[in-house]
């Protein structure tokens, strides 16, 4: 899917959105490409600092469930809103330097009502950059 595509499912734009390709998704994950920018938030001296995966993994967790309210409902008008938790997050790097490749994966996990755990993954070929697990409060759209 073409960044056109990320843009329909994320309500993310400019210098906030991560994803550049959608490389797989359906109603429990979604597997993400993106490549690291001079304009992405909390980039400093040649590389982009480690705690900027919180927000890759959040945004490919939106990826999957922008999907599946696009498949719902034939677009996607967007959510009434998330709150979100990170439960757990381990770091094995400090940086990610200037145009690497990150390969993020979110399934959503524990699931009741409007509450979802997200467990995320980033890597960088093969070496593992965070692993992180998200709770997620979503707006209840019923009113």
């Amino acid at each position: 899917m073409t960044i056109e595509s990320v843009e329909r499912l994320i309500p993310h734009r400019n210098r906030m959105k991560l994803v550049d390709e959608i490389i797989d998704v359906d109603e429990r994950k979604a597997v993400t490409a993106s490549t690291v920018a001079e304009n992405w938030p909390l980039f400093e001296a040649g590389s982009a600092h480690c705690i900027v995966l919180v927000e890759l993994v959040a945004q490919t967790a939106g990826v999957c469930i922008g999907w599946k309210e696009y498949q719902a409902k034939g677009n996607n008008q967007g959510g009434a809103g998330w709150i979100v938790g990170v439960k757990e997050a381990v770091f094995h790097c400090d940086a990610i330097p200037l145009n690497s490749r990150i390969i993020t994966e979110a399934e959503r996990g524990f699931q009741v009502e409007l509450y979802t755990e997200i467990a995320g993954t980033a890597r960088m070929g093969d070496q593992i950059l965070a692993e992180i697990k998200l709770q997620v409060v979503q707006s209840d759209t019923a009113e």
